[in-house]
């Protein structure tokens, strides 16, 4: 699958709000990053795409309503859609896209936590 093909298909959300998110825990984030991006740095709590890909639907609440936000390293990168995919063929509707990436995030000197 190419990023053309779901490009637009999931709305964007901004850094502020994804923070907001992030530390009030009422999203999963998804870090569709390589398992070393992850390590190095992440939006607090996101949980790494490459560990939960095999079992998606045990990671995700029980609500299809839930705000799910996935992202990947920047604008350019498609890797994010995998994961926003994924949880849409789960059948959870209100799926978000951090277009900005870890390097927006970083670029915004927003915190970051190590991975395992």
């Amino acid at each position: 699958m190419t990023a053309s093909v779901h490009a637009g298909q999931f709305a964007d959300i901004s850094l502020n709000d994804v923070k907001a998110a992030a530390d009030t825990k009422s999203a999963v984030i998804i870090d569709a990053n390589s398992p070393d991006s992850y390590k190095a740095g992440h939006v607090p709590g996101a949980l790494s795409w490459a560990e939960i890909k095999g079992d998606l639907a045990a990671n995700l609440p029980a609500d299809k309503n839930a705000l799910i936000i996935a992202y990947c390293g920047n604008p350019h990168c498609p890797a994010y859609a995998q994961a926003a995919v994924a949880a849409k063929k789960l059948g959870y509707t209100n799926i978000k896209h951090m277009a900005a990436g870890i390097e927006g995030w970083n670029a915004a000197k927003l915190p970051t936590e190590p991975g395992k």
